[in-house]
């Protein structure tokens, strides 16, 4: 069964292009393409909204091509639920890109082998692109991870089914204490349950936080691969939320993996490398720290990535 591939895209033709290059070499045989509409205070909006739609609307293989557009604009949040909503309507099976999110050569082949190999199972929610390990974690092609990264990524409706936008259910989910057992340090609860309660009351414009809470929430881990698979192009003044043009994460080059894949043996998180992740990408206080675990060989010190973002006026 042949994955769609559902494309995100908002107003930024560049990257658009460079993103829509890369889905046409590898020629889907069906292209979703999910699209925000013009924000009415930018009139600039418009014109660059319509490029990124004649972009990724430049099919030229044997492809079923779908829109999912919106005349006005819903932002990240609803634009980002509502399309994928939709697409998973369309597909039993996404893989799901942004218009920042340049996949290298090796992921599209990465997600298409999982999504059949993990189709069935109720304990892997999502396919990821994404590795941010300063060093090596693991000698298989990939590993467990309770980290939902969404810089290019894939899933299934089995999973995504079970996504809320605004999770509804954390009032309830909270009290019971849940949280409590997917997190590993007291700042972690208190940081995440500050999250929650945010996209709770609808003060964060973001959709992917409701999406983390639900692959937790269904005990659905993320495989990881054991390199980085995708960049991202968004950095800078112009993004939404990637505004720091000098981070780490910024342009983080793609590698290859050795074929075939080498599975794990055994279904089970890393917990270490989700340390690390932790510590120096979500943690608000890394910003006055650094850490180095024994499968770093070198300090990083990376921008609090888990910063919560205000909704604007």
């Amino acid at each position: 069964m042949d994955a769609s591939v559902a494309f995100c895209i908002y107003n930024r033709p560049e990257p658009t292009a460079r993103v829509f290059e890369a889905i046409r070499r590898w020629r889907p045989a069906r292209l979703l393409v999910i699209a925000d509409g013009p924000k009415k205070s930018r009139p600039i909006d418009l014109d660059s909204t319509n490029e990124c739609r004649r972009i990724a609307s430049q099919v030229d293989w044997p492809c079923d091509l779908l829109h999912n557009w919106s005349d006005e604009n819903l932002g990240c949040r609803e634009r980002m639920a509502t399309g994928l909503d939709w697409a998973f309507e369309q597909s039993e099976q996404l893989i799901v890109l942004e218009d920042d999110c340049l996949p290298g050569k090796d992921f599209f082949p990465f997600v298409t082998e999982l999504l059949e190999r993990y189709a069935d199972d109720d304990r892997v929610a999502m396919i990821s692109g994404n590795n941010f390990q300063p060093s090596p974690v693991t000698e298989d092609s990939y590993y467990f991870s309770r980290w939902a990264h969404i810089w290019g990524w894939a899933s299934w409706r089995r999973a995504w089914k079970h996504f809320d936008a605004s999770i509804a259910s954390w009032p309830e989910i909270r009290d019971a204490g849940f949280l409590q057992a997917c997190t590993d340090c007291p700042a972690e609860l208190q940081h995440w349950q500050q999250v929650f309660d945010d996209v709770h009351e609808n003060r964060i414009d973001t959709w992917d936080f409701s999406w983390m809470y639900a692959c937790w929430l269904h005990g659905g881990m993320t495989v990881l691969p054991a390199k980085n698979l995708v960049t991202n192009l968004g950095f800078g003044s112009g993004a939404t939320h990637t505004t720091d043009l000098n981070s780490p994460l910024a342009n983080m080059k793609t590698e290859r993996l050795t074929r075939p894949l080498r599975h794990p043996n055994h279904c089970l998180r890393h917990r270490l490398a989700d340390l690390w992740t932790w510590e120096n990408i979500f943690n608000p206080k890394q910003d006055r720290q650094q850490t180095n675990h024994q499968h770093s060989n070198r300090r990083i010190k990376l921008p609090f990535w888990g910063k919560k973002r205000r909704q604007s006026a």
